[in-house]
């Protein structure tokens, strides 16, 4: 069992910069794959991105340049820094983890993208 916990969001201003945080229940050391997805309000959830246990990232196409996922062994912490927000970016961003096959998911944390 894996329990994620999602911090960081908020309401954020149009060019602005967000971190947010995922916090996992046991060692993220082995877990073979992580990321973030987000939905916003009557749209299908959408990758944002990912890292591998071996540390490769990928992005999505929409974010790529404007997003950083990382993660940290330490404190079993998975990162997103987000910067030049814009107002589609507005959703519930998630975070999930692949562990010995199972997919585990958190509750999410609202990124709000607005004057």
């Amino acid at each position: 069992q894996v329990q994620l916990v999602e911090s960081g969001g908020g309401l954020v201003q149009p060019g602005g910069s967000l971190r947010l945080s995922c916090a996992a229940s046991r060692s993220i050391s082995s877990m073979s794959l992580m990321e973030w997805h987000r939905q916003a309000p009557g749209a299908q959830r959408e990758l944002v991105a990912s890292i591998t246990v071996g540390g490769a990232t990928d992005y999505a196409d929409s974010l790529a340049g404007r997003v950083i996922i990382s993660k940290d062994i330490n404190t079993n912490t998975l990162n997103l820094q987000m910067s030049s927000l814009k107002a589609e970016d507005s959703a519930v961003y998630s975070c999930h983890v692949l562990y010995r096959g199972i997919d585990y998911w958190g509750q999410g944390t609202r990124v709000t993208v607005s004057t």
